[in-house]
């Protein structure tokens, strides 16, 4: 059983749903990342989820975006990322760590030493953004060899027919995008979000998670009601900027998207346990 199938079920059995944020690697800095990564634990994170900085991040919104850009003028690569996870494995050996990003420094990379160097570091998942499930076999199997899930995107556009070829593909969770466009975009509709729940749940038993549009405990809590989590991350990566842009430290900024993802985590934790 892995460290995601672990944790899913044991928060189920809880009566909880699983709070994700999203962060990427190097952003605001290199040295910062693992502490903060530790510290979202202790808000009551229990996935984290690792953004690999990538220069033409699509699916991404300006935020996003600009956290890539930043974390790669801190010249954070893809080996630099999983040497953070492995830094973090040294204090954390249950929470899972998610790595998203693209397919471009995987494939460079190669598929067979990439998954060995995740299950070295202490990876969990890997969600690869621009990697369709017909062209996954290759990578799907090497990550299978070192038992290692893969994640898959569904949107509100996704037709019915592909979504049966994602679930097949698709292991540890499904990452159900909540608004059409990027990352931070739009208005996060729950019962159009409950809808296709429902409609993934009629094919696949593993648990969903929705982000995109998550911003506040409100919205997270709304999302808890009919998901099996909520993954947040531009509005924790936008606290930060906008704190080091006001003038504020990075400790500060640290201690502002804590306090963020604390709201998150009670927002969501009043709506669902017991329930």
């Amino acid at each position: 059983m892995t460290r995601l199938t672990s944790c899913f079920e044991r928060l189920k059995s809880e009566g909880r749903k699983a709070v994700i944020p999203y962060v990427v690697a190097g952003d605001p800095s290199r040295d910062g990342t693992v502490p903060l990564m530790h510290r979202l634990v202790q808000a009551g994170a229990d996935v984290v989820e690792l953004g690999v900085p990538f220069s033409d991040p699509m699916s991404e919104g300006p935020v996003i975006q600009k956290g890539h850009e930043r974390a790669l003028d801190n010249g954070i690569n893809l080996r630099d990322v999983l040497g953070m996870v492995a830094e973090f494995r040294k204090q954390d050996t249950s929470t899972p760590v998610v790595v998203m990003g693209y397919a471009n420094p995987v494939e460079r990379m190669g598929y067979a030493d990439f998954a060995d160097a995740c299950a070295k570091a202490g990876v969990d998942g890997l969600i690869t953004v621009d990697l369709p499930p017909e062209e996954v076999d290759a990578l799907k199997s090497e990550l299978a060899r070192v038992s290692i899930d893969n994640i898959f995107l569904i949107s509100p556009t996704t037709p019915d027919e592909r979504i049966k070829t994602i679930v097949q593909s698709a292991s540890g969770f499904i990452y159900y995008v909540a608004v059409k466009g990027v990352t931070g975009a739009g208005h996060l509709d729950t019962a159009d979000v409950g809808f296709y729940m429902e409609k993934i749940k009629r094919e696949t038993t593993l648990p969903i998670c929705v982000g995109f549009g998550i911003k506040d405990a409100a919205s997270a809590a709304a999302i808890a009601g009919v998901a099996d989590g909520a993954v947040v991350g531009s509005a924790l990566i936008d606290t930060m900027a906008r704190t080091i842009a006001d003038g504020g430290s990075e400790e500060l900024a640290t201690e502002n998207a804590i306090g963020l993802l604390e709201n998150i985590r009670n927002g969501v934790d009043d709506v669902t346990i017991g329930v």
